[in-house]
């Protein structure tokens, strides 16, 4: 009805992307290895929120702009590289872990509250998922369709939630791989100076990424 074509090669394919290791999914294992699973659960839904603003600016045509324009390319790759290094000094420079952050079982409201925002911000300060969306998303959508935004809409939000029957499961295999070190202060130091160093790594990959 919507003009949506092969939607069991669409749903499959996008299932294998999901399952390819990027950005989004090495976020996630920071925050969870460094707060928990609520809060590596908070940054992938937080991830999702993003992808689906991805999803809307593409749809108006919006995100067309960052695959034409070299430098509005530039200023959101710099943007969202900055915005990493940022996260990952404030993990890496911090001496004194919240002692809150120290106790066994959840995290603080605050640290989930964060990994939500900070997932949406890394999102959408991500260039690659616009040009990702606007490159794959078309293919599945017929030449002919009654409302091509509308389609596009539908699929790019299945896409999105479909990632996160992986990325909740990473999120939970991560907080526990590092559970036992962020019991106590030393362990919880590491978990933090890792996931700082991640998040560093990541901001150099986002900052060489070129659109050719």
């Amino acid at each position: 009805m919507l003009g949506i074509h092969a939607y069991p090669v669409f749903v499959l394919t996008g299932i294998l992307l999901n399952l390819t290791p990027g950005q989004d999914t090495m976020f996630i294992i920071g925050r969870s290895l460094a707060n928990g699973t609520r809060a590596g659960v908070a940054a992938a839904f937080g991830i999702c929120v993003g992808s689906i603003g991805h999803t809307l600016l593409a749809a108006l045509g919006l995100s067309a702009i960052l695959a034409a324009s070299p430098l509005a390319f530039t200023l959101v790759k710099l943007a969202g590289a900055i915005y990493l290094v940022y996260l990952g000094a404030r993990l890496l420079l911090t001496k004194h872990p919240h002692r809150e952050a120290r106790l066994p079982g959840p995290p603080a409201r605050a640290a989930v509250r964060s990994a939500f925002t900070q997932g949406i911000l890394t999102n959408l300060l991500n260039p690659k998922v616009a040009l990702f969306f606007l490159a794959f998303v078309p293919q599945f959508i017929a030449i002919d369709a009654p409302d091509k935004a509308l389609a596009f809409v539908a699929l790019g939000t299945l896409f999105n939630v479909d990632s996160l029957f992986v990325n909740l499961p990473v999120a939970w295999l991560a907080s526990r791989a590092g559970r036992r070190l962020r019991t106590g202060t030393r362990g919880l130091r590491w978990m933090q100076r890792i996931a700082g160093g991640l998040f560093i790594v990541l901001a150099a990959r986002l900052a060489a990424f070129s659109r050719d």
